[in-house]
């Protein structure tokens, strides 16, 4: 077999790409090189035609990079006919540049690739009329066609790679970008509206007017837990001290989200307005404190707004243990067991305001039992069970101590320790 382009087809054999340049007629080179420039200009005209996003015109660094590309890859093809070994790095780079410009315009690989087989179509056409005029053999212009075929496989790939490359530094950027944009949005007040939009916009995030907070928490048997794939616009710090979701959509997010956070404790916060988010993860947060604490039973995914009156409640424990041991005083002198019936008749007789057999009813006991409890109340108490203010205070007092005490009426400790010498509220019964 020579180099001179007299194959016949029953002569082609079946070749790869590494053996399909070393088949290509060296002699037809420097014909073709006379034409390059000429098809290379067809192939920009034939690909503005075809792509309306290059049919801009071709100014800049997009105008020069499209350019430079088509006449690169002409006469990198053109000087592989001559050296199959002419590959030249600086030219890959090129190739992979178009890729990466095609990441920052912010487009897919669909039309560069295809401009690429516009390219290779005029490319053809225009080898096919040369090889009519110049009597090319069947055989040879079989070869050349699979070689311009394999060659835009080969600069499809490297503009893949240079996307792929921009792709990943585009999404650290991005979620760079998106972190700063959640630890303005849940950080201290004060930041400058612009300043959030100029970094939503840099981040991709479209600002929503109101979103919710979720606050998560490894569970104890849980220590390394795979990042879950949520949706794109969920801002996300799952690597910090305090990791939690910024939802911009809640209906729509959070009936997927409970199936993606398996292994996390998880409390909803409110849905308020965007700059209020702050208030949501606290909200959000105080929530998780309480379900460690056993206030809030434990479930996968916990509504904060189911649970607003024990937040409020709770929302200084030092100061409603001082309201408890204030307004339930009165019953300091007696013992434990006493203080726990006397606590229930209260509770019942608050809440109903109902008579004796009412309340009895609710307890389960005698209405004589309760009588001689709400008399012995009016002796402790006096003329506080008939003032309204003092009945309310009593009233938070012993819903909050039902809350900050287990099962067996110890009570539970939510936050920092109290006061040195501080043991509780009045009443509780030791184990």
């Amino acid at each position: 077999m020579n180099r001179t382009g007299e194959l016949r087809a029953s002569e082609l054999p079946l070749i790869g790409n590494a053996d399909l340049w070393e088949q290509l007629p060296a002699d037809l080179a420097p014909k073709f090189r006379a034409r390059a420039g000429d098809v290379a200009v067809d192939m920009v005209r034939e690909i503005q035609n075809q792509i309306s996003e290059y049919s801009q015109k071709l100014e800049g660094m997009f105008g020069q990079v499209v350019v430079e590309g088509v006449e690169q890859a002409i006469h990198q093809f053109i000087d592989r006919m001559v050296d199959p070994t002419a590959q030249r790095e600086d030219r890959a780079k090129l190739f992979r540049l178009l890729g990466k410009l095609e990441v920052s315009a912010g487009r897919s690989l669909d039309l560069l690739q295809t401009a690429y087989r516009i390219g290779a179509r005029v490319a053809w056409r225009r080898i096919s009329e040369f090889g009519q005029t110049e009597r090319v053999p069947l055989a040879t212009m079989c070869l050349i066609a699979e070689a311009i075929f394999a060659y835009i496989d080969e600069l499809s790939l490297r503009s893949m790679e240079g996307y792929a490359e921009a792709q990943a530094r585009h999404a650290g950027a991005v979620q760079r970008r998106r972190k700063r944009l959640l630890e303005l949005l849940l950080g201290e007040p004060g930041y400058h509206p612009n300043a959030l939009t100029e970094l939503a916009e840099a981040a991709h995030w479209p600002l929503p007017d109101k979103v919710l907070v979720v606050a998560l928490e490894r569970r104890t048997d849980q220590h390394q837990l795979p990042i879950p794939v949520l949706h794109e616009d969920i801002l996300m710090d799952l690597e910090g001290s305090e990791p939690c979701l910024l939802l911009t959509d809640p209906e729509r997010q959070l009936v997927a989200l409970e199936q993606k956070l398996g292994g996390w404790r998880a409390a909803v916060g409110p849905v308020v307005p965007l700059t209020s988010a702050r208030q949501s993860l606290r909200w959000a947060r105080r929530t998780i404190t309480l379900i460690q604490s056993g206030v809030i039973a434990d479930r996968p995914m916990v509504d904060t707004t189911e649970h607003l009156s024990t937040l409020l409640l709770l929302g200084d424990e030092e100061l409603v243990r001082e309201l408890v041991k204030r307004a339930l005083a009165p019953l300091e002198g007696l013992t434990p067991k006493q203080q726990q019936r006397m606590r229930e008749t209260m509770t019942a007789w608050v809440e109903t305001r109902g008579s004796a057999p009412e309340v009895a009813s609710s307890l389960a006991v005698h209405p004589q039992t309760v009588r001689y409890r709400l008399r012995q109340l009016e002796e402790l108490f006096g003329a506080k069970l008939h003032d309204p203010d003092a009945l309310f205070d009593m009233g938070i007092a012993l819903r909050a101590l039902r809350l900050l005490g287990d099962a067996a009426g110890q009570p539970r400790r939510l936050g920092p320790a109290g006061p040195p010498g501080f043991t509780g509220p009045p009443g509780a019964r030791s184990a």
